[in-house]
């Protein structure tokens, strides 16, 4: 067991506060994009409404789009924290069995969840476009972050290993819009949640065999 010096130091008061105020701001934000739409608010009323200067909330959070994109935050090296984290299982296995989970779970990230606060937020993200293109920069810091879990675990070149990342984040968005493209259209999660087992396990044994079928 790790001694106490070797255990993570737990946030400080600042550190508490500061997390606080960004929940906070962001969740005002979403609060007024979902009851007006996010191109009807601006940045000013989000500071109004949150009890902030606009200076501060840019100190937060650079772009508006950021102000919802907040909610991934804690996901974008998630991956990566899976890779680093799986003992003797293979990279791939342990993020195959971390999908599966989150679908178990019904895990918003992995699109199979239908609570009404989740698909309104869904239907916030897809329907903006600019925020969909803001999420670019979110799946590339991703691929950047589980790259370097890769190279770390398995070894390898650069190159190799965000070639194998590039591809582990996009089976794992696409099987997550499918999902929420089906949740959407009216599907309970419930009714989805095998059929999407057999998808996730397609998916991740054909990144296990490579793309012979095309080859």
């Amino acid at each position: 067991m790790p001694s106490d010096s070797t255990k993570p130091a737990a946030p400080g008061l600042r550190e508490r506060k500061k997390q606080r105020r960004y929940e906070a701001i962001s969740e005002t934000a979403i609060a007024l994009f979902l009851e007006r739409g996010f191109e009807k608010v601006s940045v000013a009323e989000v500071a109004a409404a949150a009890e902030v200067s606009k200076p501060t909330l840019f100190r937060y959070f650079p772009s508006k789009e950021d102000l919802v994109l907040h909610r991934f935050a804690d996901h974008e090296d998630e991956a990566a924290r899976v890779v680093t984290a799986r003992g003797a299982a293979t990279a791939i296995d342990a993020l195959h069995h971390h999908f599966l989970d989150g679908l178990e779970h019904h895990d918003p990230v992995t699109g199979l969840c239908d609570a009404p606060a989740v698909l309104a937020f869904h239907r916030l993200l897809y329907g903006t476009p600019s925020l969909v293109a803001r999420l670019h920069g979110y799946q590339d810091r991703s691929e950047q972050a589980l790259a370097a879990a890769l190279l770390a675990a398995h070894g390898g070149n650069p190159l190799e290993t965000r070639l194998a990342a590039a591809q582990i984040i996009a089976v794992q968005r696409v099987l997550a819009e499918e999902n929420w493209r089906r949740i959407a259209s009216g599907e309970p999660a419930s009714e989805i949640h095998p059929s999407a087992i057999t998808s996730a396990n397609n998916a991740y044994t054909q990144l296990r065999t490579g793309l012979t079928r095309y080859a």
